[in-house]
């Protein structure tokens, strides 16, 4: 523990790695588990990697569990996915019979696991209903939502409300993200990991050497977004504004690079989709990359020059962390958890519409200083704000809440 521990307190400072330890130390042996729909794929199962192995170095016996269902389950949950972001989807009555069923499937074959643990932590709407099969639990649960459940439509959030409110505690990544709960609601924005290979150092020989398998100039101009296939997150207007960016860049290239996950069936008619409006674009680099491409990604947004993430909506945007980490500038979408993160004029900029991009990277283009000085603040900005060690300090004081209820002071030794 240690060891690990330590590598952290380089980056995050030796206090922080301290208070760690002393929050952790009355709750060794508490029992742990973490329920979301894929271990492959999308930032809740990036947290989770990081999360529960330094929960275990900490003391705490944390395990990780995953509901899995068949299409008719992942093409109900997608629709949940889009319809809690604002979308007006009416999800069929088969389809919630899946939905229910594959929880109650879950339940059984977790019901040892889940009943007798101490915190449950369920995250997001795949996993939801399980809390139903479960009246005799032991521990205390809470739903962790990790979209952006603002401005939902009506009806499905109504539908889902029925299984959320019976949990001990919510977790909500922003303020605007959360909805009025009969229970303690949480404010915990994620975070990215530091140490793991997608945000480790790179020398530049290793960026070079990573970068030649792919038909690109490392050397002219380049822009990229990371991100699945999804329409929320905006590819055919990160093309238009590249397009638009182009007749003034005339070398400009683009990256589009992203995989699919397992509970998102929209992926590949997204790709489709983006492949069509590239056209033969030479300078227009989509690439489908597997789930642990986590070092070719490192390398990619440190070839960049400018990191994007043109999304509409957003539950946080860990590429937006990843790039500011890595001393980019970011230019995002001015939505959800994009806008905690880019400070408007500081560490990039927050855009809503392809025009808007385009005119940033031009401007930025011809800006080298500001580039960088834009670069060297966001990744500050990171580390005081959005690394898993303060991640995971506010998700042990949750725990500390939740187990010692109305008491009014809280003895931490």
């Amino acid at each position: 523990m240690d060891n690990v521990l330590n590598q952290y307190a380089e980056i995050a400072g030796q206090d922080v790695i301290s208070h760690l330890r002393q929050l952790a130390s009355p709750l060794d042996g508490l029992k742990v588990v973490h329920v979301n729909s894929t271990k492959v794929g999308g930032g809740v199962a990036e947290i989770l990697h990081k999360m529960i192995p330094l929960m275990i170095d900490l003391g705490l016996d944390t395990s990780w569990e995953v509901i899995e269902g068949d299409p008719a389950f992942y093409q109900c949950t997608k629709s949940f996915h889009n319809a809690i972001q604002g979308n007006r989807i009416d999800v069929s009555r088969s389809l919630l019979d899946a939905y229910e069923k594959t929880n109650e499937q879950t339940a059984e074959r977790l019901r040892d696991r889940l009943q007798d643990a101490d915190i449950v932590f369920i995250h997001d709407p795949q996993p939801a209903a399980l809390i139903n099969h479960f009246p005799q639990r032991k521990g205390k649960w809470v739903w962790r939502c990790h979209i952006d459940a603002g401005k939902p439509f009506r009806p499905v959030w109504k539908y889902l409300k029925n299984f959320v409110s019976n949990y001990d505690a919510s977790v909500f990544s922003l303020s605007t993200f959360a909805q009025a709960l009969p229970h303690p609601i949480y404010l915990i924005p994620p975070s990215i990991d530091p140490l793991n290979e997608k945000n480790v150092e790179l020398d530049d020989e290793e960026v070079r050497t990573i970068c030649r398998q792919f038909d690109f100039d490392i050397d002219r101009p380049l822009i990229v977004q990371i991100s699945r296939y999804d329409r929320f997150k905006d590819p055919l207007g990160v093309i238009r504004a590249y397009k638009l960016a182009k007749k003034f860049i005339p070398n400009l290239q683009l990256i589009l690079a992203g995989g699919g996950a397992s509970d998102d069936p929209e992926g590949e008619i997204v790709l489709n989709e983006v492949r069509i409006a590239a056209g033969d674009d030479p300078d227009i680099h989509i690439l489908l990359l597997p789930g642990d491409a986590h070092r070719i990604i490192n390398a990619l947004q440190r070839a960049a020059d400018i990191v994007l993430q043109k999304s509409v909506r957003e539950g946080f945007g860990l590429t937006v962390t990843e790039g500011m980490w890595k001393r980019k500038p970011v230019i995002g979408g001015d939505t959800g958890g994009i806008r905690i993160q880019v400070v408007n004029h500081h560490t990039g900029f927050l855009v809503n519409t392809p025009e808007g991009a385009a005119f940033r990277i031009r401007y930025l283009y011809h800006r080298g200083d500001e580039l960088i000085e834009m670069g060297n603040k966001a990744r500050e900005f990171v580390r005081e704000n959005f690394l898993v060690t303060r991640h995971l300090k506010e998700y042990l004081s949750l725990i500390f809440a939740l187990l010692n209820g109305g008491r009014e002071r809280i003895e931490v030794s």
